[in-house]
């Protein structure tokens, strides 16, 4: 089997970027997706607050998925579902379907495989191992496709959008949501998902809490919660008990880069994703890679809006298979990463920076940095670690150097 471009998951990053392809001119575009059906985590969010950036309403998960489902056909992509990627290498796929092992040799290959949540195994949380313990995504599928309730008095460890999202599902599905509990002092979540889920619904939140013991044998039930330190260590004299059936995990996401791993692709440390251009390129030639699977977005739309550029990237690449000088771009003062984390020279136009802060600031003044002297400056309001910065940097602005690197400043 032959396609000029594989696009390996079909969510909102797989799906934008095979669109995206075709309406550039590509006339060969495949997806290949592991679950039945195309939408990725998007078939199991029946929540509405989509939509709003890239189509000017407000849908459901479900919705946004489906308007790019029904695109898929129209438009010529071919898609493989329930076919799970087992080997790539430059050029090639190796895939596993209901119909046997199938070789796919491809013009480019651009990775969308999304993200995945961090366990209990990722935490070292000590006590006994019961029944009742879900990743807020789990528990998410068990309520929303499977028609179950995981539980009925819940408590829940991180302050991510997933977990505040499920704060509010379960409590519209009758049950008693004890605490959100968030180690560090800041909230990991979106402020509309801090007001919608928590604060209309009376959910406390306690920040620098963590959780330090798990209660029950065969099924929960409880967890101590303590306050924590400067170092993040538990206050003592203040844990405090809370009876429950249910804990959910939303202790964050991870890139879900075991393919990039097999490719050879240089992966950022600290995002856990591919590190990419700004045409979503990776170290590897003709591989190119969008969505959450090189960074956590904030919003689907965002992905999509990314996705669309890695096509861009892909079709311009397969007309002309050339790199040309790299400029280095890292992360500075209060920034723990930057997508793109290279320029390919020449660029033209504008260049979107996205970042995110190490701690949370009032007052920001944003600065790219080149051999030790402030190429672009600009103030902003409000900058909090859970919220995507982006910023639009002038090529002109950019010169012919060996490195930038992106600060966020407090306001003096």
């Amino acid at each position: 089997m032959k396609a000029e471009l594989v696009v390996i998951g079909g969510g909102p990053a797989g799906m934008g970027a095979a669109l995206e392809a075709k309406r550039l001119g590509l006339e060969d575009v495949l997806i290949i997706e592991r679950e039945q059906f195309p939408g990725g985590i998007l078939q199991q969010c029946i929540h509405s607050g989509f939509g709003l950036h890239l189509f000017g309403e407000e849908l459901t998960g479900v919705e946004y998925a489906q308007r790019f489902i029904d695109q898929l056909g129209p438009a010529g992509v071919r898609l493989l579902t329930d076919t799970m990627v087992m080997e790539v290498a430059p050029g090639l796929v190796r895939a596993l379907s209901p119909a046997g092992l199938i070789e796919i040799q491809a013009g480019a290959i651009i990775l969308a495989m999304g993200c995945r949540e961090r366990t209990r195994g990722a935490l070292n949380i000590p006590g006994t191992r019961p029944a009742g313990i879900y990743t807020a995504g789990t528990a998410q599928r068990l309520i929303n496709v499977e028609g179950y309730l995981p539980g009925r008095r819940a408590v829940i460890l991180g302050s991510g959008d997933i977990g505040l999202i499920m704060a509010r599902r379960l409590t519209l599905e009758g049950a008693d949501v004890l605490a959100v509990a968030e180690l560090m002092p800041w909230s990991g979540g979106l402020a509309r998902n801090i007001a919608q889920c928590l604060e209309d619904f009376a959910i406390p939140l306690y920040l620098s809490h963590t959780l330090v013991e798990i209660h029950g044998k065969k099924r929960l039930r409880g967890v101590t919660l303590a306050q924590v330190d400067e170092e993040f260590q538990p206050r003592p004299g203040s844990q405090r008990y809370f009876p429950c059936d249910t804990l959910l995990l939303s202790v964050g996401l991870v890139p879900e880069n075991e393919l990039s791993r097999q490719l050879g692709i240089e992966l950022d440390p600290v995002s856990g994703g591919p590190r990419v251009d700004q045409t979503l390129s990776t170290s590897v030639p003709g591989v190119f890679a969008c969505g959450n699977v090189v960074h956590v977005h904030d919003l689907a739309d965002n992905v999509t809006l990314e996705s669309r550029r890695a096509a861009a990237g892909a079709v311009a690449w397969l007309a002309r298979p050339v790199r040309g000088r790299e400029l280095a771009v890292g992360p500075g003062e209060n920034v723990s990463y930057v997508v793109p984390q290279r320029l390919s020279l020449p660029v033209s136009g504008t260049v979107s920076f996205l970042f995110r802060v190490r701690k949370p600031r009032q007052e920001a003044v944003i600065e790219v940095v080149s051999g030790g002297r402030v190429i672009w400056r600009k103030r902003r309001r409000g900058a909090l670690p859970a919220e995507m910065v982006e910023i639009k940097v002038p090529t002109a602005d950019i010169p012919a150097a060996d490195s930038l690197t992106i600060h966020c400043r407090g306001e003096k």
